[in-house]
């Protein structure tokens, strides 16, 4: 059981921004196609945190081009290169997925000051 340990305690990322829920978010993802990578921007509102340790996921949602659009990022992935802050909100749940059923400005959440 140590050496299982042992392998997720490096795997584990140092450097992990502290965000919350509602908080608008740019994930730099890391994308191989064939034998190039590139870096990928995916900006949305983050709707739902869960796990912790090495299986702490977080789920982000935007709107493109008139669709919901939601992804789910394991934060400790290696493919996730970097989590920048863009805003930060002001709500109160745990789980914003009454977003799904909002529209323009209704699907907006408060700017904490």
């Amino acid at each position: 059981m140590e050496k299982i340990q042992a392998f997720v305690n490096e795997q584990l990322k140092t450097e992990v921004p502290s965000f919350q829920i509602g908080d608008t978010v740019k994930v730099y993802v890391r994308i191989t196609e064939g034998e190039k990578q590139r870096i990928q921007l995916f900006e949305g509102t983050v709707i739902a945190k869960r796990g912790g340790g090495i299986s702490e996921t977080f789920t982000v949602r935007r709107v493109s081009y008139g669709v919901g659009v939601e992804k789910t990022f394991p934060i400790h992935s290696p493919n996730v290169d970097k989590i920048e802050i863009v805003r930060n909100a002001k709500v109160r749940r745990a789980k914003l997925y009454y977003l799904r059923d909002r529209v323009g400005k209704a699907a907006k959440v408060k700017e904490k000051i």
